[in-house]
């Protein structure tokens, strides 16, 4: 007897299906390469955005949009979250046998990151999935924005500690994001992938890009995204939260 998803599931649901085994080992990983860890953080930001262009193209299932969320709870929440817990861990060399301070603030801050990607990615699905904005940062951002700093080597433990509350809040505010216009997720996906790539190349130039344009992206689109005047009003499939 076959499983109950076959035939009931598409091509783009396996890719959101491989997105959060990206994320379950990423997270695997974590402990011990780092910078292996984050590129695979990156793959699965690739992976989310490759669903969504699937589906457009061979048509989504009624089950996409929730194992998408499902899917990126591993991702771009456990998984980065794992990520910053591992470098401000190995920063400031605090130690398991004793519960302390520090311990405490890290594991409070990462795990607020979780609950707050969680909430954002629920209310993603509700009320955003349809439009072509969205409401606070996308945890595919969060995630992105995370991993490529720990490639680019930005690990400074109480850096890494400041940016991933700073996501806690944002995550969840009210500011607008536009979703991307195709042609500027295609350049994002480039250098996402010779980031991931090439990570070491001249300097690390491919993670220091990938870095500069998430940034900007994040503190600029909700005021100034150039691709306001392009929209056509088609609405996307999901790969946005």
């Amino acid at each position: 007897m076959l499983p109950r998803f076959v035939g009931r599931l598409g091509v783009a649901d396996a890719v959101t299906i491989a997105n959060a085994a990206l994320g379950f080992v990423a997270v695997v990983v974590a402990v011990v390469d780092i910078d292996l860890a984050a590129r695979l953080i990156l793959l699965a930001a690739i992976a989310d955005g490759l669903d969504g262009i699937l589906a457009r193209r061979y048509g989504g299932t009624d089950a996409g949009p929730y194992l998408d969320s499902l899917a990126d709870v591993a991702s771009f929440a456990v998984a980065p979250a794992v990520l910053s817990f591992v470098v401000v861990r190995d920063g400031l060399g605090i130690d398991f046998s004793a519960i302390s301070a520090e311990l405490l603030l890290v594991t409070t801050v990462c795990a607020l990151f979780v609950a707050m990607a969680v909430t954002r990615l629920g209310m993603y699905t509700a009320y955003d999935i349809s439009g072509s904005y969205t409401e606070g940062v996308q945890t595919t951002l969060a995630a992105t924005i995370l991993g490529a700093a720990i490639l680019a080597g930005e690990t400074q433990p109480w850096l890494v500690l400041a940016v991933t509350g700073a996501f806690c809040y944002l995550m969840v505010s009210r500011i607008q994001y536009p979703d991307l216009l195709a042609r500027d997720a295609a350049i994002m996906g480039v250098i996402h992938a010779l980031a991931i790539l090439v990570p070491d190349f001249v300097g690390r130039t491919f993670p220091y890009a990938l870095l500069t344009l998430g940034l900007a992206y994040m503190v600029l689109s909700p005021w100034l995204y150039w691709g306001d005047a392009e929209r056509t009003g088609e609405v996307g499939v999901h790969g946005n939260a």
